[in-house]
């Protein structure tokens, strides 16, 4: 196993009736911003439960930030916290206002030049303005970890940032938001964080046997949990489990002392710039290709992944890290998410070669565990994906 400093300060207040705990969180005399998305929070409750919870602080609101968070809005909330004087970031929704709120948390305390210098040219954040989240949907993990994306609408452009001043100072976790998430979202939540899980899983051994294992019972329990949430979101076990696993699938956790790839997500952030194509669908639309141009790479983990997760008991080696490639393939495709670009849109012809050539300009010459996938391989990987 390798080296590894690990650390998460976040707070989890996980269960029935955990947003009553928000007056105890956030310090006294805070000035709030209270972010959120697209409305829904006002539909199933939860704002007004924030609302409760929150009486006793001055709140100001700001809603809008969309499915992908974007740059431009978000500069708008930026221009409100200083106008403001606020001293504390809510962020009630799922990852992609947790997300903008870490933006938000990172570019207020930002002496550079401009704050999209944060996110193009990969600047780390060391401290940022505090904030919490009330997840409402689960899927990205962004409530435990120190990570987050952000799109850039004008320049179809999305990138990734972070820093060990971006956790939640704490994260409020109730699974009975879940029964009002529409199937399609709780589709997406499922096949993220089975993605996330193999990110860091499907790569080389390094005796991380225990990292293994913590991966392979994730995966495992996304897989049995999702016909019954699918079915029935009111199921307030099966939320549960669902919405943990989402958590624990990008906590920081299992990726401790072993290799990670992240090219899936890499390749799968310029889908969604280019088209608007929901992030856990674009990475359904690349893993077979990754993995299958990537074979010999990872053709051991794929078959003890076969084996475990998948019960594949048959075959030989090769044979059973095929079959792992498909097993994964057909999941997606059991939660109802289609696996080919060109089952998304019909302007995909020349995509592999703009990818291909954003990621040289980017100086982005060798992604994955092994740093070999370049970006003629990444042009091929998308070609095959079509």
């Amino acid at each position: 196993m390798n080296n590894f400093q690990y650390k998460n300060p976040t707070k989890i207040l996980f269960g029935k009736g955990q947003i009553e705990n928000l007056t105890t969180e956030i310090p006294d005399n805070s000035k709030i911003l209270l972010l959120y998305g697209g409305g829904s929070i006002k539909k199933n409750g939860v704002y007004d439960q924030v609302k409760k919870a929150l009486s006793k602080f001055n709140i100001v609101e700001f809603g809008g930030i969309p499915a992908n968070p974007e740059y431009e809005i978000l500069l708008k909330a930026l221009k409100v916290i200083k106008a403001e004087n606020i001293t504390f970031l809510l962020a009630v929704g799922g990852g992609s206002v947790i997300d903008g709120t870490k933006f938000l948390s990172a570019a207020t305390l930002f002496e550079g030049e401009t704050p999209w210098d944060i996110l193009s040219k990969n600047i780390r954040t060391l401290k940022g303005m505090p904030f919490g989240t009330v997840l409402t949907l689960p899927a990205t993990g962004s409530e435990m970890n120190s990570g987050a994306v952000i799109t850039r609408r004008e320049t179809k452009e999305k990138f990734a940032m972070g820093g060990p001043g971006l956790f939640p100072q704490f994260s409020i976790l109730d699974p009975e938001v879940v029964k009002s998430i529409p199937q399609r979202q709780i589709a997406n939540g499922l096949a993220d964080s089975f993605t996330h899980v193999l990110e860091q899983y499907m790569t080389y051994s390094v005796n991380g046997l225990l990292q293994d294992r913590f991966a392979e019972s994730i995966l495992q329990t996304i897989i049995e949990v999702a016909p019954a949430i699918l079915k029935n979101p009111a199921d307030y076990d099966a939320a549960a489990t669902f919405m943990w696993s989402c958590t624990m699938a990008l906590n920081g956790l299992i990726q401790q002392g072993v290799p990670s790839d992240w090219a899936i997500h890499m390749i799968g952030h310029e889908l969604t710039a280019l088209y608007g194509i929901d992030h856990a669908r674009t990475l359904a639309i690349i893993t077979e290709s990754h993995y299958t141009l990537n074979f010999e790479d990872k053709k051991e983990k794929l078959a003890q992944y076969a084996e475990r997760v998948w019960k594949v008991t048959d075959g030989t080696l090769e044979e059973k890290a095929k079959a792992g490639i498909k097993k994964t393939t057909t999941f997606f495709q059991s939660l109802g998410i289609k696996t080919k670009l060109s089952e998304y849109t019909t302007d995909y012809k020349g995509t592999a070669e703009i990818i291909s050539k954003r990621f040289e300009e980017r100086g982005w010459k060798g992604i994955g565990e092994h740093g070999k996938v370049t970006p003629k391989l990444v042009e091929k990987i998308v070609e095959m994906s079509y």
